[in-house]
């Protein structure tokens, strides 16, 4: 489909809904028009899909967005090798809905499937099973990619793959992804065993995953952040496929439906003072007894993978000034890190609504992929004064540790910090500039980080 793009001037934030910004926005619908906006006169462009990034990644102040959720269609599919080829523009919900009732599935999904798998690559996601799986590109046979300066690019793991590994992770900046090529994998059901795992504190949590983590595909843990004085009581939750024959008998007829459930949704946003330390206490308290009261389950995918996509607009809990997402990352031997992390934020008052630890595998392929391994601590905070100076002092702290912050999630840190955890920031950046010379390509996040005035 051709025709002249229609621009708009919109205000968009990323999911944590802090800082947002003012852009021209246009949707393409064919790869003629997307071509077409690398040559309007709104710069810097940047690609965006469902804008599920928590911070600037996916926000470009003064610049233009092509939003593309409507370059979602399936090129291909091999049902004998399991490869999938569709439009960058495509969801992680929308290849479920269709593959997983007649036996496939993707092999890693972030927590939300409501992303495209163009925000995928560029995220480089990851899931509970990257201890075993590690992240989305690892499952990412090829894309091709349209660069400012060289035009389309096919890209892989062996043809162009210093553009691959820069671009896998490397939130947009060095191109817009047309369409990708994918791995799925065959299931025989859509439900998994889960096993529940209750641990007095952070601490001992961490020494349980070092113990069990390799029985299980999936793992991860809920943290209770008021608990304790800030030690952090967890439940684990831990879970295997299941193969349609020990499925139970009510479950049998129909392995690979799952149950539709009544859509939820915030309709407005809250007043701030419905996330308080009481209601959080009382929440987290429900939560702990619901979870100690069984200690194995057998549950579908979407309740164990995608618990918060049953709400919509969750996001909108958190009041109009919104919350930032914290993802800290640390090495194996760094993991007394977190438990301090966890109990600065309850000494400070900063009280995490959600808190989720996972175990990291081998690190991923991409120059700027997050994962390393170890272990992973995600807190939500409200937006309030004082926030910015208390998580200065979390990211100095993770320096000290040898920790990282995820991109997807951050909108605070300072140049010198990500700089520090970063160490193929510079390869990055050199790529970036052997792509894209004119800086046609950049982000709120590129800005801020001082990226846009660097060549490596």
């Amino acid at each position: 489909m051709s025709g002249t793009l229609s621009w708009t001037t919109e205000t968009i934030a990323g999911w944590g809904q802090y800082r947002p910004a003012t852009v021209k926005i246009c949707r393409p619908r064919s790869g003629h028009q997307v071509e077409e906006a690398l040559r309007n006169p709104f710069k810097p462009i940047l690609a965006r899909g469902m804008g599920r990034s928590y911070g600037d990644a996916a926000q470009c102040s003064g610049g233009g967005i092509l939003e593309m959720t409507a370059l979602n269609r399936f090129r291909a599919f091999d049902a004998d090798s399991g490869i999938l080829d569709c439009e960058a523009g495509t969801t992680l919900s929308e290849i479920l809905d269709w593959f997983v009732p007649r036996g496939w599935t993707l092999p890693v999904v972030p927590g939300t499937r409501m992303i495209t798998v163009g925000g995928a690559i560029a995220n480089d996601v990851h899931g509970k099973n990257h201890h075993v799986d590690g992240s989305f590109c690892a499952h990412v046979i090829d894309f091709d990619l349209l660069t400012p300066d060289r035009g389309v690019v096919r890209c892989s793991p062996e043809q162009e793959a210093s553009l691959f590994q820069a671009t896998a992770g490397g939130v947009g900046l060095t191109g817009i992804i047309f369409n990708a090529r994918l791995r799925l994998e065959p299931i025989e059901s859509a439900w998994l065993e889960v096993e529940y795992e209750p641990c007095p504190d952070l601490a001992h949590a961490l020494a349980v995953l070092d113990a069990t983590d390799a029985g299980f595909r999936y793992s991860v843990g809920w943290v209770d952040a008021l608990s304790g004085d800030g030690r952090g009581r967890t439940v684990l939750t831990r879970g295997n496929w299941l193969p349609a024959s020990a499925l139970p008998p009510e479950r049998c007829a129909a392995p690979l439906r799952v149950p539709r459930r009544p859509e939820l949704s915030i309709p407005y946003r809250m007043p701030e003072w419905v996330l308080n330390p009481t209601s959080i206490r009382f929440f987290n308290a429900f939560n702990w007894k619901r979870f100690c009261s069984r200690k194995r389950a057998v549950i579908d995918m979407d309740r164990y993978f995608f618990p918060l996509d049953s709400v919509a607009n969750w996001n909108r809990m958190y009041g109009r000034r919104g919350f930032v997402q914290y993802q800290a990352t640390v090495p194996l031997e760094s993991a007394q890190c977190l438990t301090e992390l966890l109990r600065r934020s309850y000494q400070n008052g900063f009280f995490s609504f959600l808190g989720v630890l996972k175990r990291f595998g081998a690190g991923g392929i991409g120059m700027l992929s997050h994962p390393m391994p170890g272990y992973t601590l995600t807190l939500d905070f409200p937006v309030r004064d004082g926030l910015e100076r208390f998580l200065r002092e979390c990211d100095r702290l993770l320096l000290d540790w040898g920790g990282r912050l995820y991109l997807a999630k951050d909108i605070l840190a300072l140049p010198e910090t990500i700089a520090a955890m970063y160490p193929r920031l510079n390869e990055f950046l050199k790529v970036r500039a052997h792509v894209d010379s004119a800086r046609v390509l950049g982000s709120d996040l590129s800005r801020r980080l001082g990226w846009d005035d660097r060549n490596g």
